[in-house]
């Protein structure tokens, strides 16, 4: 099932300070942090774009637009976000909604998909999140290209960096997430996290 108004985006900015090398692409399970994403965005998603101001030739090799920082300044996560929804504006007029995914959480479950496309139907927000046992995950985000202008001037005049408390200011719905056994948006940061996860896998997938 594709959505065709929903443009995929996974924000692959950050600079990978705390584990000393670019996690984009280290290896789980004979796969990089980044294909885990893209294979589960893809079997939902028609079109996907990778934000990142990084050369590589994974991106070419693999068909994949690659968007540069719209803002310079390596300002965030909310400059990813902005540049997402300036390209779904600039490219195609089918685009309502920019879904958001960050690139190094492997486990994270596909039917928050599901979820954002349903929720763009019913269009009773413009910004819905996901969060579960009362933690937020903004970079899991649908985005309403409405906001675009907002955005925009809240980063650029007002100064707004911080994902969360712009969220909070423009009416964030959040969609509760349950686990029982481990936390499906554990994100990779450090080389301790990808030991972690590679154990994680293995009792998955016993």
């Amino acid at each position: 099932m594709n959505e065709h108004n929903i443009l995929g985006s996974i924000l692959a900015g950050g600079k990978s300070k705390r584990m000393g090398e670019d996690k984009l692409f280290l290896t789980l399970n004979n796969k990089t942090l980044i294909e885990h994403t893209i294979t589960k965005v893809k079997k939902y998603l028609k079109e996907l774009i990778i934000i990142t101001n990084k050369k590589n030739d994974f991106f070419e090799k693999n068909g994949l637009i690659t968007v540069k920082d719209c803002i310079e300044g390596q300002l965030g996560p909310l400059v990813g976000i902005l540049s997402a929804m300036k390209w779904a504006r600039e490219n195609s007029s089918k685009y309502s909604w920019v879904a958001t995914f960050p690139c190094d959480t492997p486990f994270f479950p596909e039917n928050i998909i599901l979820k954002f496309i349903e929720e763009s139907k019913k269009k009773e927000s413009l910004i819905l999140c996901a969060s579960s046992h009362g933690r937020k995950h903004n970079i899991f985000g649908l985005w309403s290209l409405d906001l675009y202008d907002k955005l925009y001037n809240d980063l650029v005049k007002n100064k707004v960096r911080k994902v969360q408390d712009w969220t909070k200011a423009n009416n964030i719905k959040n969609l509760e997430f349950e686990f029982k056994d481990y936390d499906p948006f554990f994100n990779i940061n450090t080389a301790e996290d990808l030991e972690f996860a590679k154990k994680l896998s293995l009792k998955i997938n016993e």
